[in-house]
């Protein structure tokens, strides 16, 4: 007799990236076609030199790095955080209004287990980031998705209209995952003004904002001295760091909501890692103009990538900006069953739409997420040059 297992957990969805892994188990790629893996966002390379030096000196010469630290992450590292987004957003953000995670991924759960229980319901633009709604499936709360309009942009109105009294937050993801899209300000204030007048939360995943194509502050929300009243930001180093393996995340928040976070994160990991953190902070205040670089190389893969697409028979870009692009595919087979075919026909590894819509939607069947940030202008020609072969 199996043993028991929470519903909520049998109803939720395998991890989609692990799931795409398993396609390339035992297919074979040979040396003049080998695999383009677009199916990820994360950094491959490791972090600058300096960087990694002053993890291994940390964990050589510091005997503290290897203890616990403060649930809530290094006082320094809260610090910086607050320092640099005051500056970078206009306006002001103490450090007791930051809190360091495991990684972005555990900043949401933590927000979201402080904000919603089972029966709740959580406003989620679709396409969604596929984590966001797996929390929500095992905690038991309904993700109410809201479908895009034009641009991949969510709609207040529409957002308005499906609000009920389960309601407890509104989601955004700008630069968006998977549709890359950047929300504009206004759009942003508009949600912002819709939380506040609804009683809600607004979380602001963040995660890309490095790789934000526009001059200066996305927005400006940081700058109404009542911000954290109604906002909830969330942000990865993992991305701007090369830290994915050290598991390094914020969450910008109300000291009050931090406390209750605080509950959540000494349960589930005491504190963040120690290595990580002092990785993070070295980063911050040491790699500006390598990260303008690193900016600089992502928007023109991005340029790459849009002329590629745009060049493409029977593909439509729907959104493109910081690691992805989402397009719709001319092939006639599902998007599941395509990007399967594609391991084997084409040695390329993508994910298809249906892993970021709801299983009811028909558009999802012909949409792709191609996650172009780990290859250059070279391999993007190259990608191009194998889907194209692919059109039927």
């Amino acid at each position: 007799m199996p043993l028991p297992l929470n519903p909520a957990f049998a109803a939720t969805f395998p991890p989609p990236v692990m799931e795409a892994r398993r396609w390339i188990e035992g297919v074979t790629f040979p040396p003049e076609r080998p695999l383009i893996n677009v199916s990820q966002a994360a950094p491959v390379a490791a972090p600058p030199e300096g960087l990694r030096r002053a993890i291994a000196e940390a964990a050589l010469e510091n005997p503290a790095a290897h203890l616990y630290g403060p649930v809530l992450g290094l006082p320094e590292l809260r610090a910086e955080v607050a320092r640099q987004w005051s500056r970078a957003y206009g306006g002001a953000v103490a450090p007791e209004q930051v809190a360091i995670t495991q990684g972005c991924n555990q900043a949401f759960c933590a927000v979201m287990a402080t904000l919603a229980g089972a029966g709740d319901e959580v406003l989620l633009p679709t396409p969604w980031y596929f984590n966001h709604k797996m929390w929500l499936d095992m905690a038991g709360v309904r993700a109410v998705p809201l479908a895009p309009g034009a641009g991949l942009l969510p709609d207040p109105d529409e957002a308005a209209a499906r609000i009920t009294p389960r309601t407890r937050a509104i989601v955004l993801v700008s630069p968006n995952n998977p549709g890359g899209v950047e929300y504009p300000a206004e759009l942003v204030a508009a949600f912002l003004d819709l939380a506040r007048a609804r009683g809600l939360a607004l979380i602001v995943d963040e995660t890309y904002r490095d790789f934000d194509a526009r001059e200066g502050a996305p927005h400006d929300l940081f700058a109404d001295p009542d911000w954290d009243e109604v906002l909830i930001q969330l942000y990865s180093f993992s991305k701007a760091y090369r830290l994915t393996g050290h598991r390094v995340g914020a969450i910008v928040a109300a000291p009050a909501r931090l406390a209750e976070v605080e509950k959540f994160l000494d349960t589930v990991a005491i504190c963040p890692n120690q290595l990580g953190q002092i990785g993070a902070l070295w980063g911050m205040r040491n790699l500006g103009d390598w990260l303008a670089g690193e900016r600089a190389e992502i928007l023109a893969r991005r340029a790459a990538m849009e002329a590629a697409m745009a060049d493409l028979p029977g593909w439509y870009l729907l959104g493109c900006g910081a690691y992805f692009a989402y397009a719709t595919h001319p092939d006639p087979r599902p998007s599941p069953e395509f990007a399967r075919a594609l391991v084997r026909e084409a040695g390329v590894l993508m994910l298809p739409g249906t892993m970021f819509m709801p299983e009811d939607a028909p558009e999802a069947r012909r949409q792709m997420r191609i996650a172009f940030a780990n290859i250059d202008a070279t391999g993007i020609a190259e990608l191009a040059e194998r889907l194209r072969a692919r059109v039927r």
